[in-house]
């Protein structure tokens, strides 16, 4: 089977992280980038690296870039070579196209013009962290749109020893136990007669709303 590949433009902190975890993912990369320097850091790492201002059309035809399965525009605060990059790659005919937005305007920007994909790795990060410190029971977060998110909860001493069925979670709280991270055992999909056990993390799905909701008549009570 036919590797994906993948070009990266930008390689600052995020496209870099990015073009790091792809290869050592086995994947074919393009790192691209204007700086020098930073090219040559990833000369090693990626499959090709191109020192190239993607802002010009003629110069990304060149690279072959309608090749590729994937194009992510890692572009850091230059907000216009952003949207130029994102909009000639649309033009050129790009399958799938992953932005990066430093705000909320950007992103409706780069939505209109057609990413498949837009992410704040700043933002997002920040709201994890938030999550993370607010409450001892959060290990993770993920929000997977504006109102829905995946949350690892710790299980406390008034779940332990009661099974899902007698929880009856999803009813009363509209949301879903999806998987259970025991040690280093994971159950996906547990069963109705699984027993919670303090400390299991409980990966949740669910509404912001009854996640929270759950969270603190359960955890916090």
């Amino acid at each position: 089977m036919k590797k994906k590949e993948f070009a990266v433009i930008g390689l600052g902190r995020f496209g870099g992280s990015i073009c790091s975890a792809l290869s050592e993912e086995g994947m074919e990369v393009m790192a691209i980038d204007k700086d020098e320097d930073r090219v040559n850091e990833f000369s090693k790492i990626a499959s090709h690296a191109v020192v190239a201002d993607t802002t010009d059309e003629a110069v990304l035809k060149s690279l072959g870039i309608r090749n590729f399965d994937h194009v992510i525009v890692a572009i850091g605060d230059d907000i216009q070579s952003s949207i130029l990059t994102t909009l000639m790659l649309k033009e050129i005919g790009i399958n799938q196209i992953t932005a990066k937005a430093q705000n909320d305007y950007h992103e409706k920007v780069l939505r209109k013009i057609g990413a498949d994909h837009v992410v704040h790795p700043e933002r997002d990060m920040g709201k994890r962290i938030a999550h993370n410190i607010v409450s001892n029971n959060v290990l993770d977060y993920l929000e997977l749109s504006d109102e829905h998110s995946i949350v690892e909860l710790v299980a406390n001493d008034l779940l332990d020893g009661h099974s899902l069925m007698d929880l009856d979670i999803r009813a009363k709280y509209g949301i879903n136990i999806v998987a259970i991270k025991r040690g280093s055992e994971i159950i996906i999909s547990p069963l109705a007669d699984e027993l919670i056990q303090k400390q299991d993390v409980m990966i949740v799905i669910g509404a912001d709303s009854d996640i929270n909701r759950f969270e603190k008549k359960v955890l916090h009570a």
